[in-house]
């Protein structure tokens, strides 16, 4: 049968298939987003590199074209070159157009590198990319023939202090820069010019005016442009002015360029401007270093590129094919040893149930916990199933002994072998009333464990209700020559059935009195104990042997099995004081010692006492 019921589940229902399917999903996952994220990571990481090193290289391109434009040769340019390349890490060499070595970081003899990264002419700079870069296209630290005198500066400084004073008697914050060539210019609080708007009596025009020094230059330079504007059809003699500056990318000062005064616009104007910037080129030349070549290598601290070549990628399958196949593996092996304990489970649970078959425990983990568990139920089953069979064969001895007696003496009766007297009456009814109470507790017992036992509970006083008892057991105890007492200590409350209550103390009283002998003493008791009332029933009796105490509250358990229904009860007696307590929300408990007596006591929740009381 274990076989066929394993066979009826598909394979894609079995557990073992899906742990090994669960566990190469996750292996899968694992793999895709562990490459992914290294790929990423790997990306960013030479995105940034790149970045990094472009910014180095805009910086040496800088510092190099800054240098060309404040030498007029590079013979000094060795120093530079190897700061740069300290700093950088980088391998920087010069040539002149026709490869003539002019520095180089690298040891000597070492061969360049295939292709030159950039051409160093600060006349000739790139305008979108390179930094400190004019309109113009000329580096704005070439200065050559502009360069102010010391006296000038001077002069033009005292000027420049005076416009700013001025602009700030109208509210117009300035500061005020000096150019490459020593001349100040003034600019607002966001780095910009202030041409915008400047106060009728602050334009004096006296600190745009040029310098002797920069006026002779200017006439140089308006006449190396005289020859290209005839070309171009215009007016040679044009009146140059130092035109708004532009500031530098990398924060560096701006620098007044010349410019036509009535250069115009459209072709003409651009025909002007092209004619001076050739113009200044040649006049700037004598003053700049000669036009050089840059290299630049990786260097010994260069970070390896990574590639994702056919041997790299053949790494990253190969590695990813052996984590499945680990994975694979061992989900395998933990898949078969999960499920070999839960077989075992099946195969027992799938077992005849008079059987009650037991699995062997030989683990310690959830799957051990989960046999210890149901080898514990199936003895529980056992337990309960000899249970059921004993009280079947109990109830049905209990109801034999009445009734057999109940039908033999009809019978004699009925056969005329004896009289119908009041004595055989009176025996036929108390055999009967035997019958009754013994249905009457299979009947209280059926609705207590079904949880249908109705409970009409008030305030019942403790003190009340172990009088109550007593009174109603008196006579049986006086006939009994038993002492019957009640002890209370404080005036203790419940919210109970009293009803309930005086049946179980009842039946614990029935209990003590039957087995205390004459001369002995039965005491109920009622005290509080926290937020309980205990109630207790003591007797001086024969006792109860310690290991009979856990089987005093079975149903037609007797300690002497010789005792019947006459000398020792129904036997549901004390099953039905443990029913009825725990209804109540309590606990019952006995505690004995053979030939010392007994002591039954009953935990009930105290309820506050009556707003009348």
């Amino acid at each position: 049968m274990t076989r066929r019921s394993r066979a009826r589940i598909p394979l894609r229902k079995r557990l073992s298939v899906r742990l090994l399917s669960a566990s190469v999903l996750i292996a899968v996952c694992s793999v895709a987003a562990t490459a992914w994220l290294a790929v990423a990571t790997t990306t960013r990481a030479l995105r940034e590199e790149q970045g990094q090193a472009l910014s180095d290289d805009m910086d040496i391109l800088a510092r190099l074209s800054g240098y060309a434009a404040t030498h007029a040769d590079w013979t000094g340019v060795r120093r530079t070159v190897r700061d740069l390349s300290a700093r950088t890490g980088r391998r920087i060499a010069l040539t002149s157009p026709d490869r003539t070595l002019l520095a180089d970081s690298a040891p000597r003899g070492a061969s360049l590198p295939p292709r030159a990264a950039a051409t160093v002419d600060p006349l000739r700079t790139d305008t979108y990319t390179e930094r400190g870069a004019q309109l113009s296209g000329t580096d704005p630290r070439v200065v050559g023939p502009y360069r102010l005198t010391p006296p000038e500066r001077q002069k033009l400084d005292g000027v420049a202090r005076a416009r700013r004073r001025c602009f700030s008697r109208y509210g117009i914050e300035t500061t005020v820069a000096h150019t490459p060539s020593g001349r100040p210019v003034l600019a607002g609080a966001d780095g910009g010019t202030v041409d915008e708007y400047v106060p009728e009596e602050c334009a004096d025009g006296r600190l745009d005016t040029p310098t002797p020094t920069e006026q002779k230059a200017l006439t140089v330079l308006q006449a190396h442009a005289g020859p290209c504007l005839v070309r171009e059809g215009l007016d040679p003699d044009m009146p140059l002015y130092f035109g708004a500056g532009v500031p530098a990318v990398d924060g560096r000062d701006a620098t007044p360029a010349p410019a036509f005064v009535k250069a115009g616009e459209g072709r003409s104007g651009r025909a002007a401007q092209a004619c001076l910037q050739e113009a200044r080129r040649a006049q700037l030349d004598p003053y700049v270093a000669p036009v050089a070549e840059l290299f630049l290598g990786g260097g010994d601290s260069g970070a390896p590129r990574w590639d994702m070549s056919p041997a790299n990628k053949t790494k990253v399958f190969g590695a990813a094919g052996l984590v499945l196949a680990v994975t694979v593996a061992v989900s395998a092996v933990v898949a078969t040893r999960l499920v070999r304990p839960l077989r075992a489970l099946t195969e027992a649970a799938q077992q005849p149930p008079e059987r009650h078959a037991r699995v062997p425990v030989t683990t310690r983990d959830e799957t051990g916990i989960l046999a210890e568990a149901f080898n514990d139920l199936a003895e529980r089953r056992e337990r309960l199933e000899a249970q059921r069979k004993a009280l079947v064969s109990d109830v049905a001895h209990e109801l034999r002994s009445p009734l057999t007696n109940i039908r033999g003496w009809l019978e004699v009766t009925r056969d005329g072998l004896v009289e119908p007297d009041a004595e055989l009456l009176g025996a036929l009814h108390e055999e009967a009333l035997v019958l009754q109470r013994v249905i009457d507790d299979l009947r209280d017992l059926a609705a207590a464990d079904a949880g249908t036992l109705l409970l009409r509970r008030e305030p019942v006083a403790a003190d009340e209700l172990l009088a109550q008892v007593a009174a109603a057991h008196r006579v049986a105890a006086d006939g009994a020559g038993v002492a019957l007492r009640t002890e209370t200590d404080g005036l203790p409350w419940l919210d109970a059935d009293p009803v309930r209550l005086r049946q179980a103390l009842g039946n614990l009283v029935a209990n003590a009195v039957r087995h205390t002998p004459p001369g002995g003493t039965v005491t109920l008791g009622a005290r509080r104990d926290g937020e309980e009332v205990v109630l207790t029933v003591a007797d001086t009796g024969t006792g109860i042997a310690e290991e009979d105490l856990p089987h005093v509250f079975e149903r037609f358990w007797r300690a002497e099995k010789s005792r019947s229904r006459r000398t020792g009860g129904s036997g549901l007696g004390l099953a039905i004081v443990r029913q009825l307590t725990a209804a109540h929300g309590g606990t019952a408990e006995a505690a004995a010692r053979a030939g010392a007596g007994s002591v039954f006591t009953l935990r009930l929740p105290a309820s506050p006492p009556p707003a009348d009381g």
